[in-house]
């Protein structure tokens, strides 16, 4: 492995998205020994870019569920998010639901509130050509070209490596595409049960400590 991409919420956090120290230790090593980390995650670009900053990460950064990429080269915006909106219109036509703060900032996809069941979402948007998930902290609609896996390639090749020579580490239903694409699979005890089965490794602990488990054993004691 020659670096390693991890989702934030849920996976170097716990579940009120407070970060893991020891997640945060272990980042800090694996970039110190040499492997430049790649942040993936549904957040937006300002908030990944102030994590990225504040850990030291030096892998580049796929945000909005893929939407939105930060490489070592450029910026890019990949996803529609005029797809969105008509979508987003539609399901607060027929349901009582509100963005998550923050969201209009957004640039390729808007998040709502975990008020709502994400079936009834989907549901309800199905004849609009978006994609709905629910990363257990926001319900994404998003447009259904892009994802975390096409855009972690983007930041690989960008970096002069390909995706099999990562470590992905996720824990929900938006995860499973960059987890897909990467060399060694990782998800935290506390991810989705999709997720654990299609994964080379479940970690015995959860949230950021899984995190940190995954990186000092297949990273840090090679």
């Amino acid at each position: 492995m020659k670096a390693i991409a991890v989702d934030i919420d849920g996976t170097i956090t716990d579940k009120n998205r407070k970060i893991c120290v020891n997640a945060i230790n272990a980042l800090r090593k694996a970039e110190d020994a040499g492997y430049p980390i790649i942040l993936v995650t549904g957040n937006v670009l300002c908030t990944a870019k102030m994590v990225s900053i504040m850990l030291g990460t030096s892998g580049g950064i796929v945000c909005e569920n893929g939407g939105v990429v930060n490489t070592i080269k450029r910026n890019l915006v990949l996803g529609d998010i005029e797809k969105c909106r008509p979508a987003y219109e539609f399901l607060k036509s027929r349901h009582d639901v509100e963005k998550t703060e923050f969201s209009d900032i957004r640039l390729s996809e808007i998040a709502i509130k975990r008020e709502i069941d994400v079936d009834i979402v989907k549901e309800t948007v199905k004849n609009f050509d978006v994609e709905v998930y629910d990363t257990k902290f926001a319900i994404h609609i998003t447009d259904p070209l892009v994802n975390k896996g096409k855009s972690l390639k983007i930041v690989a090749e960008d970096m002069g490596i390909t995706t099999d020579e990562i470590l992905a580490i996720g824990d929900s239903e938006n995860d499973l595409e960059f987890l897909e694409v990467a060399g060694f699979k990782v998800a935290v005890s506390n991810a989705d049960q999709e997720l654990k089965e299609n994964t080379d490794y479940i970690t015995k602990k959860s949230y950021g400590d899984g995190a940190a488990e995954a990186i000092e054993k297949f990273i840090l004691t090679k």
